[in-house]
C-alpha cells in the first residue's frame, strides 16, 4: 500500500509506524466532570497541580469542586512555574511524592501539565533526574512502568500536552530546554473545555495558534517515518516517528482551522474561534506525538534558554521569558524557506490550508509561500519580528547554535540533514523578517 509518494522506501528504513492515541473528552462544561472522571480511575486522594495565576481563576475552583463533591480528598499544588526548570520539577516531585497521592489532575497550561507528568514519575520511579532525560543531554532511560492515573485539564491550546508523552524543561545550568518523552508519561485523559480560552490576553491566544500551527506544520514536513532507520525491536521504535498517514490527516486539519481562525480569535474573538483553536490544538497534538516536530522546536529551546531582556505582555513579569509559541514561530520563516525544496509539495498544502493565494503560484515555491504566509500573519497578531523581536542580535548566534545543535532528537527529524554552520545560518535568517 502506498499512501503518498513521499513514503518511499529507504534501504535500512522502517516499514511500520504505530499509533498512539490519548484519551480526550471535549465540550463546554467538561470541566464539571472532572471529579466523576477521577473517581472512575480508582482515585481517592488527588494532587491537583496548577501555576499561582491559574489557581485564582475559575477553572481550577470548577475542578476542585467536582472533586471535592465525588467525595475525594485533595490537595492543591500551586506553585509550578511557568516555563519550567529541572529545580521547579523537582519541586514538584517532593512534593507528589510526600503527598501519599494515588493520582494527579493539573490544570493549567504546558508548564503545568508538564510537571505534573514529571512530578506522577520521578514519585513513582525515583531516579537521579537526567536518567530519564532525552539523549544526549540526559540517559534516555526508558521509563519502568506505569504511572498513576493522571488527568491534564488544559486552560491553554497550544502545547497539546494533554494528549502526548511529553514534558519539556529548562536545564539551567546548560541554558537549554530539554524533555522527558516516553509513551508512559502521557496522561490518563485530557478534559478540553473551550470556554476556558476566554480569559487568554491577544499575545497569549496568538502564541498559542501559532505553537499549534509549527506543532502541524513541523509534522507533516518531517522526514518520512521510512526514512528512519527501522528498529532492532518493536519496542524501540521512538515515539516521534517522523511523518506518517495517521499525523498527515489531523496536522493538514490543524494548520487549516489555526489559519481561518487565528487572526480573528487574537483580534476579534468570537466563541466559535475558542471552539475551533482548542480542537486545532487537539488534532496537532494527535499529529505531532505520533510524527514529532523538528527544527523551529529545536532552535526553539536555546531561543527560550538564553533570554536576556523579554518579558511578554500578557505572562507572568516577575522574570524575564520568551513563551513557547514564540520562541518557536520566530525560527519558523526562515527554516520554511530551507526545508521548502525537500517537500515542496507539502510546504505548498501547508501555505494553502493557512491561508495563502496560490493562484499561478509553483509549487516548487511552496517554502517560499508559506514563509510569506506565516510572516504576514505574524504582523497581524503582534508577534515580535524575528529574533531581533525578543532581544537577540547577530552577536547570539554562536550561542544560539551550539545549544540547539544538541537537540538532535529534533534537528534529525527535519526533512533534511543540516549541518551545524547550516544551523547557524538559519539563526541569522531568522533575526527579521520585516
Amino acid at each position: 500500500m502506498s499512501f503518498s509518494s513521499y513514503f518511499t522506501h529507504k534501504t535500512g528504513g522502517d516499514s511500520i509506524f504505530s499509533v498512539e492515541a490519548p484519551k480526550i473528552k471535549f465540550g463546554h462544561g467538561s470541566l464539571n466532570e472532572v471529579g466523576d472522571d477521577a473517581k472512575a480511575l480508582g482515585m481517592s486522594r488527588v494532587g491537583v497541580f496548577t501555576d499561582p495565576r491559574v489557581a485564582q481563576q475559575e477553572p481550577v475552583a470548577k475542578v476542585v469542586e467536582s472533586l471535592k463533591s465525588n467525595g475525594l480528598d485533595v490537595e492543591v499544588y500551586d506553585q509550578v512555574a511557568v516555563e519550567p526548570t529541572d529545580i521547579s520539577f523537582k519541586q514538584g516531585s517532593q512534593f507528589a511524592s510526600e503527598g501519599k497521592f494515588d493520582g494527579f489532575v493539573s490544570v493549567g497550561g504546558g508548564s503545568v501539565m508538564d510537571t505534573c507528568k514529571a512530578s506522577n514519575l520521578y514519585s513513582c520511579y525515583p531516579a537521579d533526574f537526567l536518567d530519564y532525560v532525552t539523549a544526549p543531554i540526559g540517559k534516555a532511560v526508558p521509563v519502568p512502568g506505569a504511572l498513576k492515573p493522571h488527568i491534564a485539564c488544559p486552560t491553554t491550546f497550544g502545547t497539546a500536552s494533554e494528549c502526548t508523552g511529553i514534558a519539556i524543561f529548562d536545564l539551567l545550568e546548560m541554558e537549554v530546554k530539554t524533555g522527558i518523552v516516553s509513551p508512559m508519561i502521557r496522561a490518563n485523559l485530557g478534559v478540553l473545555d473551550p470556554s476556558v480560552l476566554s480569559s487568554l490576553p491577544p499575545l497569549v491566544r496568538a502564541a498559542n495558534g501559532f505553537d499549534v500551527f509549527s506543532h502541524a506544520c513541523e509534522s507533516i514536513t518531517a522526514r518520512p517515518y521510512t526514512h528512519r532507520t527501522a528498529p532492532e525491536s518493536s519496542q524501540q521504535r521512538p515515539l516521534t516517528q517522523g511523518a506518517n498517514p495517521y499525523s498527515d490527516l489531523a496536522c493538514l486539519e490543524a494548520i487549516k482551522l489555526i489559519g481561518t481562525h487565528i487572526v480573528q480569535a487574537v483580534n476579534d474573538p468570537l466563541e466559535d474561534s475558542y471552539d475551533s483553536l482548542m480542537f486545532a490544538g487537539m488534532l496537532a497534538g494527535i499529529g505531532f506525538g505520533n510524527a514529532g516536530c523538528h527544527l523551529p522546536h529545536g532552535m526553539s529551546y536555546a531561543v527560550a534558554g538564553l533570554v536576556k531582556d523579554y518579558t511578554p505582555e500578557g505572562w507572568p513579569t516577575d522574570h524575564n521569558m520568551i513563551p513557547h509559541g514564540i520562541s518557536v514561530i520566530v525560527n519558523s520563516p526562515a527554516v520554511f524557506r530551507k526545508t521548502g525544496p525537500a517537500c515542496a509539495e507539502r510546504h505548498w498544502k501547508a501555505a494553502a490550508a493557512m491561508g495563502a493565494d496560490l493562484t499561478d503560484t509553483k509549487v516548487e515555491d511552496g517554502g517560499d509561500i508559506l514563509a510569506d504566509q506565516i510572516i504576514g500573519m505574524m504582523r497581524e497578531t503582534g508577534i515580535p519580528n524575528g529574533l531581533s523581536g525578543v532581544g537577540y542580535t547577530m552577536d547570539d548566534l554562536d550561542a544560539l547554535t551550539d545549544r540547539s545543535y544538541a537537540q538532535k532528537r529534533l534537528i534529525d527529524n527535519g526533512p533534511m540533514p543540516i549541518s551545524r554552520d547550516e544551523l547557524k545560518e538559519l539563526f541569522s535568517e531568522a533575526m527579521s523578517y520585516w
